[in-house]
This record gives structure tokens, sequence and C-alpha cells, in this order.
């Protein structure tokens, strides 16, 4: 995907938990029971475990500790650095022209994506542990990359290229525009009073979040090569519940849909209509 370079006056980056980016990827989002299901097919680690851990780490705010905030240094630190910083450039432009289309232009706000590396790294959300993947914290909008879990996507789930890795960006960003619009707070209200249905709801959101990867992939069709969107729908097809934990857990304990459902709602949204999306989440 040609995105044009970043600059450092749109964005915000920092490089907290352990400095520049490296080592192993890591973290546990609040805003999003993570990629759970990648920890116990990739690590081994019980992805009804984790969730567990995730909900601890609500419970105990923590404040985020020192961050390096040299954008122009923390995006240059490595070539998945600097197509991390490209694409938050790309998203920052997109949403925010987005929501003032549509009259909401007061309520965007920018996320913060903090490049932490080594292994772990403390959040408004709680400290996050290594071997999860990307996440976002709704506590201080912050969307948290590990980039060597791009090396993962690629050599153990078979889904390389710019556009996955992106695509993996985008869904993270989703999940601040649910923060944004409010959805989050309704699906996280409707999980309270139906706990029966946590899951299912949880679902319903990482597939919205995968929606607007695609609105945002949609809105700029002409930044996109070909093989492109291959390489997205293999990532979401890599990464549905179903394939990673390869039937050792029950659908009912699903947490982001399986493969077939990901790439369902990654290709609603390449339509590039975000109000689309908007049908995932509309629960009663």
């Amino acid at each position: 995907m040609r995105l044009n370079p970043f600059n450092t006056g749109n964005i915000d980056v920092r490089s907290s938990g352990g400095g520049m980016p490296g080592g192993k990827a890591g973290g546990i989002g609040c805003g999003t029971i993570v990629i759970a299901a990648l920890g116990y097919f990739v690590f081994g680690l019980d992805p009804m475990q984790t969730a567990g851990m995730v909900e601890s780490v609500q419970q105990g705010q923590e404040q985020a500790g020192p961050a390096n905030t040299d954008e122009q240094a923390i995006c240059t630190s490595s070539a998945y650095a600097r197509e991390t910083c490209n694409g938050l450039q790309s998203l920052n432009e997109t949403w925010g022209q987005t929501f003032s289309a549509q009259g909401y232009g007061d309520q965007f706000k920018q996320p913060t994506l903090d490049l932490y590396g080594g292994g772990g790294v403390r959040t408004a959300c709680g400290s996050a542990n290594s071997a999860m993947g990307p996440f976002y914290c709704p506590g201080d909008q912050t969307i948290y990359i590990d980039t060597s879990f791009y090396d993962t996507l690629e050599r153990q789930l078979g889904a390389g290229g710019d556009f996955a890795r992106y695509y993996v960006l985008a869904h993270e960003y989703g999940h601040h525009v649910q923060t944004l619009t409010g959805v989050s707070n309704q699906i996280r209200s409707a999980q309270e009073q139906n706990p029966r249905r946590a899951n299912q709801l949880q679902v319903l959101m990482e597939l919205q979040a995968d929606c607007y990867a695609g609105v945002w992939a949609g809105k700029n069709r002409n930044l996109i090569e070909p093989g492109d969107i291959e390489e997205g729908m293999q990532a979401a097809a890599a990464i549905g519940d179903d394939r990673l934990t390869g039937g050792r857990v029950s659908s009912e304990n699903f947490t982001h849909g399986t493969s077939q459902q990901r790439s369902d709602a990654l290709r609603l949204g390449l339509q590039g209509d975000d109000r689309a999306c908007d049908r995932i989440t509309a629960v009663g």
C-alpha cells in the first residue's frame, strides 16, 4: 500500500516498557480482549486463563510508566516502526475526515501509538505481559504494538505483507473509533447485564473493528496495490478463533470470531461505508 511518509507533527508516538521496538511480542489490553487465542495456538497459553488475566487488569488501573517521546527517533528505529507510523498518520487523516463529514468532528481525537519493546509495558489499563500481540487501551486511548509481532504473523501464521500489518494496526484503531463513538461502553454495559452473552458480544465488537479496518482501506482504495486485499483477507482468516485454536476451544468461548466472520467483516468495510459496520454491533 503506497502510504505517504509520516509527519511527526501529525501523529503522537512514544516508546515505553523496555525502550525501542524489539523483543518478543507482548501485551494485554482492557479495551479489547486481545488475541488470546493467538497465545494459545502459538505460545501455548490458555485463552480462558488469559481472558481472566485481562479482567484482573481491568479491575486494577495503573499509570503508564515513563516513555520516550522522541517521535522521529521512534518512527525511524526500524522498517516496521516507520511503516507503522505511516499507517497511523493515514488512519488519523481518514477517520478525522470521516468524523467531520458526518458532523462529529468535535468528537474526534487521535490516539497515541506506543511502539513498546522488551516484552512488557505498563498502561492505564494495567501491566501487559508478553506473548499477547497488539492491543488498544481505552483508559489512555493508546494503541500498543511490539512490532516483532509482525514476524510472528508472517512466520508462524503465514500472513505476511505490508497490508496484513496495516490491517492489524487498523483493527486496533477501530477499537479507538468505538471508544470515541461510545460503542465500547455500550457493549461493556450489555455484557454486564447479560454475562452469558459476554463472549458473543465481544465477538461483535471485534468484528466491527475488522470492518472499520476495511473502511480505512476502502476510503484509500487509490493507494492499494495488487495483492494487498489478498494479504488482508489472509491475515483476517489466519487469526480467526477457529483456526488459531484448531478445535481445542468451543465456539461459545470464541472472543474474536471465526476466520470466515473476520474475513467477511473486513470485506464489508472495504466498501468504504463506515455506517455499514454499525449493523454488526446493533444488539438489543
